[in-house]
């Protein structure tokens, strides 16, 4: 994997090099784990004019679900527990140096920036922007295994559930068996906090599962991820309790599925973002349901939930091969309920068989 880490960091040098930058300094973790294969706390990237090196606070954490660091990249370690290392690693630059550094300025505190410029008066500060988010949204075929993995640990944990009882059990109680479930099955942990919601609330997009208790006819949305050596995934389904499904029931959650639809039979290499995002909403705009839809159909994956790209109305850009993003539409009525179905995907070009789908707990409206 060091030859993996190595091209990364030869790819954001040379970026920074025709930006007219000597050296870069990253200090979002996300970023600092995709560039070094780990990011200990606290710890911070500085690509050198002559050296690359992880600059820490003490010796990394070698527990295999904080990664693995690439053993090509020397690590120091500051002498004192009080230090920065961000400003450690600045003061390293210009001692390589270096005449410029471009750092983080969307990630870096005010506090931090002045604190840097304290230490290195002569060195020009310019701004990487999101040049290392950028490197990360095409995956490579390890980062899409673990995605992979972690897609089949939330297929597993869900599947489980639905063979369980659910009348009675409050939506906190269900979230935290998800949560449960989920490292039993081999994930680093959830990643991101489980949505249960139940009659009235489901539905909602991101919410917070409360001590509603379940109840026979009510709709259950569930929007669960698991985190598989640092990578992301995410699955959202939506059942109805204990009876036959209701007509509204059945007509409103064919109206989300044929929206989610569209909107993954849409992704191609080439395909606008917009693109994406308009196929699946035209379908609920032709219903009626112009009010209170997300703002985004989905997004990317990786080593955080929610990365680029952004599949909404006003988002510029096209899709590239092995870019993993969800596709997510959803219908909340109030005092009602709702539906939501989310996939994770892998775009992949038709020839090799359209998207790649991921997340495979069946779409069918069960009744549970």
């Amino acid at each position: 994997m060091s030859e993996v880490y190595r091209t990364r960091r030869t790819r954001l040098r040379e970026r920074c090099n025709a930006s007219g930058s000597a050296a870069a300094l990253v200090t979002r973790p996300a970023n600092v784990r995709y560039l070094a294969g780990a990011a200990p706390q606290g710890a911070v990237l500085l690509l050198g004019k002559h050296e690359d090196l992880l600059v820490c606070t003490g010796p990394p954490d070698d527990r295999p679900s904080q990664g693995r660091l690439d053993e090509a990249l020397r690590v120091q370690a500051l002498p004192s527990l009080g230090g920065d290392p961000a400003v450690a690693a600045a003061d390293l630059a210009e001692g390589q140096r270096a005449d410029s550094l471009a750092v983080e300025e969307h990630h870096l505190t005010v506090a931090r920036h002045r604190a840097i410029r304290s230490v290195v008066p002569r060195l020009r500060l310019s701004d990487l922007g999101g040049a290392v988010e950028q490197l990360r949204v095409v995956k490579d075929e390890e980062e899409i295994s673990c995605l992979r993995i972690g897609a089949e640990i939330a297929d597993q944990a869900l599947g489980e559930l639905l063979e369980s009882i659910l009348v009675g059990r409050t939506e906190r109680h269900l979230a935290l068996e998800l949560e449960r479930r989920l490292v039993d099955h081999g994930a680093d942990g959830p990643a991101f906090a489980t949505s249960v919601a139940t009659g009235p609330n489901a539905g909602r997009r991101g919410h917070r599962p409360t001590d509603r208790r379940v109840e026979e006819g009510d709709f259950l949305s569930v929007c669960l991820g698991a985190t598989y050596r640092g990578y992301r995934c995410e699955i959202g389904r939506t059942f109805v309790i204990g009876t036959s499904p209701a007509d509204w029931q059945i007509e409103l959650y064919d109206l989300v599925f044929a929206a989610q639809r569209a909107g993954r039979e849409s992704l191609a290499p080439g395909a606008a973002y917009r693109d994406v995002d308009r196929a699946a909403r035209q379908v609920l705009d032709s219903a009626g349901h112009t009010e209170g839809l997300p703002a985004l159909t989905g997004h990317g994956v990786g080593l955080e939930i929610d990365e680029d790209p952004q599949l909404a109305p006003s988002a510029m850009g096209k899709l590239d091969a092995c870019v993993p993003v969800t596709v997510e539409p959803g219908v909340h009525l109030p005092g009602r309920g709702g539906v939501r179905i989310d996939d994770t995907l892998v775009v992949r070009p038709e020839a090799d068989g359209g998207p790649e789908l991921l997340t495979i707990t069946t779409k069918e409206l069960l009744a549970l």
